[in-house]
This record gives C-alpha cells, sequence and structure tokens, in this order.
C-alpha cells in the first residue's frame, strides 16, 4: 500500500472509532476530524491518484463528513431539549459489529489488490528506459488471418544511465487498460483486479542520456513466457541494468499479454491451438526468428543510432540472452541457433524447440535455473494431458550440465517465482513456499554472476563456489 493510502485507512478507522464510542464529541471536533479525513483522501488522489480497491476508505471519509452534517443539524433541532436517552447495548453491538467488518473489507481490498514497488537497485548506475516499434517485412505475421500483415515487434531497451539523471520515471505500462485486459485473459481474473497495475511505476528514466562510466556495455536480449510480456521481469532487469547492462527486452506479439503500439494499436493475446509437444516445438521457431530479428536491429543502433544513444555504446561481441518459461526455452535454442549470443540463461523453461541439447552439451556458457515444483513436475506422469511430461520431456533435460554447465534449483519455488506477477497480490505470495524478495535476491545475484563471468570476464563470486546442494538452493555442474 501507497503512503497516503495507510495514513487514509488508519486516520479513518480510528476515527469511526471515535464516532462510535466517545459519547462526549464537541461540534469543533467533529468539523476537525472530517475534515483532516476529507484532506487526507484529496491527497491522496491527488499525490498518489485514486483506485477502486480504496472505495470502501473514501466512503468512511464521506460518512464522517455526513455524520457532521447530520450532528450539525440535529443540535440546531434539539437546543433546549433534554438529553438524549442511552444508546441501546445492541444497537451499539450492531453498529460496533458492522464497522469492524467494513473496516477490515477497507483494509484487505488494498492489501489484497496493491500497487506495489520494485526494489531499488543495487549497481552504481541509474537506469535508463527506450522502446522501439521494430517490423520484419521479409516475415509474414502467421497469427492474424490478413496475408498482408508483417511480423512486427514493441521492443523495449534498459541501459546504464549516468548516477546525476534526472526526467520522467516510465510506467510499468504504457497502457494500463490494455494490460489489464490481457492479464485478465491470462489469468483467467476479471479485468478490475489489475487495474492496479497502471500506478504502478519502476526506476527507469525515459530517454535518459546513456552513462559514459563504460564505453560501451554488453548486451543482453530478453524474452518472456507465453502469455507473459517484456516488462514482467522488471526486478530482474533493473538490476542487471544497475550493475552494466544492456537489456532489450521482446513482445512476441500476440503470444504476450498485450503489444501496444505507438499509434493506438493494440495486439491482444490470442492462445494457439497446442495438441503436442511438436506443436510448442515447432511455434517456437518464430520466437527464435523474432529474437534473430531484434538482434538484427540491436547491430544497426550500436553502429548507426539516429538518435546517437547507443552508436558504438553496445558491446556486440558479448551478447548473452535471457527467458522465462516459452522464453527461457527460445533463450536455449537462439544460443545454439546464432553465434552471436555467447552465453545464455533459460529460468524455468522446459526445453522445447527443433534443437535439442547435444549429448556433449551446448558448447557455450549455459545456466538452466528450475522452481524445484517444476522439476519435480517434470519427473512425473502426466495421465490425460496432450503432453507427457516424463517421457517426451524429461530426456531433453539430461544433457544440460555436460560440457561445464549448471543447473540451479530453487527450493520452494514456483513457476511464477522467476517473474514480477508474484507481486500483483499477496495471494500469489501466499503460493511460494518463502519469501518472494528471498528468491528474487538469488536469480538476481547468480544470473548476474553468470554473466559477469562469460561476458565481463570477471571471477565467479557465487556459481564455481556453491556446486551441491543447499538449504535455499542446489546447484549441478559437470
Amino acid at each position: 500500500m501507497r503512503f497516503f493510502e495507510i495514513v487514509l485507512l488508519v486516520f479513518n478507522i480510528l476515527l469511526m472509532g471515535w464516532i462510535l464510542f466517545f459519547k462526549n464529541k464537541t461540534q469543533r471536533s467533529f468539523l476537525i476530524g472530517s475534515g483532516i479525513s476529507v484532506i487526507l483522501m484529496l491527497l491522496h488522489g491527488i499525490i498518489e491518484g485514486m483506485r477502486w480497491a480504496m472505495i470502501p476508505a473514501y466512503v468512511l471519509s464521506v460518512v464522517a463528513l455526513l455524520l457532521f452534517v447530520v450532528r450539525l443539524r440535529s443540535k440546531s433541532r434539539q437546543a433546549g431539549e433534554q438529553p438524549a436517552r442511552k444508546r441501546s447495548i445492541v444497537k451499539l453491538v450492531l453498529l460496533t459489529l458492522l464497522t469492524v467488518i467494513y473496516s477490515a473489507v477497507a483494509v484487505a481490498l488494498p492489501i489484497l489488490l496493491p500497487v506495489f514497488t520494485f526494489d531499488k537497485p543495487t549497481g552504481s548506475y541509474k537506469i535508463g528506459t527506450v522502446t522501439y516499434d521494430w517490423k520484419d517485412d521479409s516475415r509474414d505475421e502467421v497469427l492474424t488471418p490478413d496475408p498482408n500483415d508483417k511480423r512486427e515487434l514493441m521492443v523495449q531497451i534498459w541501459y546504464p544511465a549516468d548516477a546525476k539523471a534526472k526526467g520522467k520515471t516510465a510506467a510499468y505500462h504504457s497502457d494500463a487498460n490494455a494490460f489489464a485486459e490481457g492479464y485478465s485473459k491470462m489469468f483467467n481474473f476479471p479485468k478490475l483486479l489489475f487495474s492496479s497495475i497502471g500506478y504502478v511505476k519502476t526506476h527507469a528514466i525515459e530517454n535518459a542520456e546513456i552513462a559514459n562510466a563504460e564505453p560501451s556495455y554488453p548486451v543482453l536480449i530478453f524474452s518472456h513466457g507465453l502469455t507473459g510480456n517484456k516488462m514482467q521481469n522488471t526486478f530482474q532487469v533493473e538490476q542487471l541494468v544497475s550493475h552494466g547492462y544492456i537489456v532489450v527486452g521482446i513482445d512476441h506479439t500476440y503470444s504476450s499479454t498485450t503489444s501496444v503500439f505507438p499509434d493506438g494499436r493494440v495486439a491482444p493475446l490470442i492462445m494457439q491451438d497446442i495438441k503436442s509437444i511438436t506443436d510448442l516445438d515447432n511455434a517456437n521457431e518464430q520466437w527464435v526468428e523474432d529474437a534473430k530479428f531484434v538482434l538484427d536491429e540491436v547491430e544497426k543502433l550500436a553502429a548507426n543510432d539516429p538518435d546517437q544513444r547507443f552508436t558504438g555504446r553496445m558491446d556486440m561481441n558479448n551478447v548473452g540472452m535471457f527467458g522465462h518459461s516459452y522464453g527461457g526455452a527460445t533463450s536455449t535454442q537462439v544460443l545454439i541457433a546464432d553465434s552471436r549470443i555467447k552465453a545464455a540463461i533459460n529460468m524455468d523453461g522446459v526445453l522445447y524447440g527443433q534443437r535439442i541439447i547435444p549429448e556433449e552439451g551446448l558448447g557455450k556458457p549455459f545456466m538452466m535455473m528450475s522452481a524445484d515444483s517444476s522439476v519435480e513436475n517434470i519427473n512425473s506422469t502426466t495421465e490425460g494431458s496432450p503432453i507427457d511430461m516424463k517421457k517426451e520431456v524429461l530426456p531433453r533435460f539430461a544433457n544440460i550440465t555436460k560440457g561445464g554447465n549448471y543447473w540451479m534449483i530453487l527450493n520452494k519455488t514456483t513457476h511464477i517465482s522467476f517473474t514480477d506477477f508474484v507481486r500483483f497480490s499477496p495471494l500469489f505470495q501466499l503460493m511460494q513456499g518463502r519469501n518472494i524478495g528471498e528468491a528474487y535476491s538469488l536469480i538476481n545475484d547468480y544470473s548476474q554472476d553468470f554473466f559477469d563471468h562469460y561476458l565481463k570476464n570477471q571471477p565467479f563470486r557465487l556459481l564455481e563456489q556453491n556446486i551441491g546442494e543447499h538449504p535455499d538452493f542446489t546447484i549441478l555442474h559437470d
């Protein structure tokens, strides 16, 4: 909850208790109490923005004001009359019970549907961001009926900015309404439950100047999960950028939560008909081609950025890739298929795709990060499912660590532990077996350590030193 939300709720609950239980209330004290409540509500609305989850709290402010008006009018009518008789105990009990229930609802709604915040990145750089609309005229868009459609992608780049950089802080989502609609479809919950995302801010500064502390910065491509989006790992992206990486996030159009283009067009999520592991393997090839195309465009920016921001500032000799779920599978596939990718991390992604890890290993630096619950699922027989995980998927994991690579399994985590989605509600956090902040720290620390070693030639701080089983994780390594 935000600052003024907390202050308004606490004050209004105390005010209602005072109104109910304290008999000797002067007209002046009533005016002061109701006035403060209304002022707090207005400050909250102006500074933070009003949202529907706070409606019960707003009603408390209005009730306090109405009670003041009623009391004012009744005082004028009762001048010179005998004092009112004692209030009924039953009435008092019922009013108290109603107030307690209502106050609980008023507190629960904004807690269950929070305007969450991102932890401040620990690196020395601030974060700049810019967004691009790139169209690949060489590829048809296969997910729409129009034969003239070409593949078009929204791409966001986060980059190190100077420590003194100032400017407008980027919103988490460019179009809260469109993304609320997308999340509604993704999670199969009412759209209203996702309206609070419009108030979530990031640490990124729009169009900030790139930092001059280093001549160039390694580049990381990010691929989201199926139905996810390029912002879904902001907790991780901002941390990496603050430590000197340029991160390029791709929205895989029509497979993402939603894609919003600069001219206002919205490409919604289109769920494909997937009936087998072969369908998933084949569909993933489009994502592989997306990543290759984005790499082509990034190379153009690095060579000659029209805005002169990235010209000569992207270290295209040290490019990595990471992704979650289906995007993790894509990262593995692109690592195999494209020589420009030097190292990759797959975060809890089943190894879908047309290229299987060979018996001798990938021959390039690779790290698999998995939730322990996902590993358990892969090792189970899934009766009635179109994909038998144990029979069709498990064999693909046999050679992950071959050739000196790593497989990190995080204990007490789930598939969404690797994303921002856990922050959407405490209910999602309760599904995790551990504090999500601890999981985020492990993911951030070990992904940075991996890329620091292979893209910045820095010695390992964590990976090699922690091979084996630990209370929070296990690292497998050949």
